[in-house]
């Protein structure tokens, strides 16, 4: 079996090689790109395969393919960090949507006979109503986001090509997922990041937030990357489903658990520069589809997540 992960070198990416390496049924490669940061895959570097490879860029992409021949391709490789969307949304387009035909025209130019599973978000519900909650994949996409319009892009995309060309095409919506890795300008990340800085004396003891009234389902990314896995040896071709939990917290619980495994003492400052011109308030999915198709359940407590993320950024800061 040979796996290939585009955006290896990332937060999701790294820990998805790591669960395909321990069940040591095959080969897993990974893209990078010039000046790609690879320090969440350096422990991996000897069990990996890595190709400099421009998604961006349809030849490189085409002989990537054509030299690998993967058997499951997992797309995780995208511009996915949501404010920048607002600063940078014709990258963002690029990146994520132009990339994406290019890989699949690649498939389909080398005739190749795989599983392909790309990842897709839940911004893409965007304005969810209260009477909508817990969120199926049947709801309304209502986007509001350079970012989120970009993975409907990339969602339908998929749906079209398993419709007219028979790709075996699997989307996922993944609510939020977090855990050790996640980058600093993710709202998780950041607030522990902040908090081990504080801890070390590196910064006064004030914890800068955005929006706190915001809703979201966090998954550990463990708990993601293994859905991507099960649902695409157990899903049907051409299907969406959500990756959640199904409970949703509040970002000022997020606050309030992190405060609970903090070494100090800090006040909460709200930075305008923090705010989103338009945000979403309420994302909770409903995994029922994904639970009924694979058995997956989240297995890791969202306090245990929080708690291994603070320790990651005290390791480093």
């Amino acid at each position: 079996m040979k796996y290939l992960i585009t955006g290896i070198t990332g937060f999701a990416g790294s820990h998805l090689a790591e669960y395909l390496l321990n069940l040591g049924n095959g080969e897993v490669h990974g893209t990078t790109r010039w000046r790609s940061r690879t320090e969440n895959i350096e422990h991996l570097r000897d069990r990996i395969q890595l190709h400099d490879c421009d998604l961006r860029d349809s030849y490189s992409v085409n002989r990537l393919i054509a030299s690998v021949k993967p058997d499951r391709i997992y797309h995780l490789a995208a511009q996915s960090f949501v404010p920048m969307s607002w600063a940078a949304p014709a990258e963002t387009f690029v990146t994520n949507v132009i990339a994406q035909i290019n890989l699949f025209e690649a498939v389909r130019a080398a005739g190749c006979d795989c599983r392909i599973q790309i990842a897709c978000s839940s911004e893409e519900y965007g304005l969810v109503l209260p009477d909508e909650v817990p969120i199926k994949e049947t709801n309304p996409l209502r986007p509001l986001s350079p970012y989120a319009v970009s993975k409907v892009a990339q969602d339908l995309m998929g749906y079209q090509y398993h419709q007219s060309y028979k790709l075996f095409i699997i989307r996922t919506r993944g609510f939020n997922h977090t855990g050790p890795r996640r980058g600093h300008v993710f709202v998780t990340s950041n607030f522990a990041r902040q908090i081990a800085e504080m801890e070390k004396g590196r910064r006064e003891p004030v914890l800068h937030v955005g929006n706190l009234d915001a809703v979201r389902d966090f998954t550990d990314v463990r708990d993601t990357v293994r859905a991507y896995y099960l649902i695409l040896e157990k899903g049907v071709p051409g299907e969406v489903y959500n990756v959640a939990t199904g409970r949703g917290y509040r970002i000022a619980e997020v606050v309030d658990i992190l405060r609970s495994h903090a070494r100090v003492k800090f006040e909460v400052r709200q930075d305008p520069g923090r705010m989103r011109p338009s945000d979403v308030q309420l994302l909770i999915g409903d995994a029922t589809r994904l639970r009924t198709a694979t058995g997956w359940e989240p297995q890791i407590p969202f306090e245990q997540t929080l708690s291994d993320l603070l320790n990651y950024w005290r390791e480093r800061v």
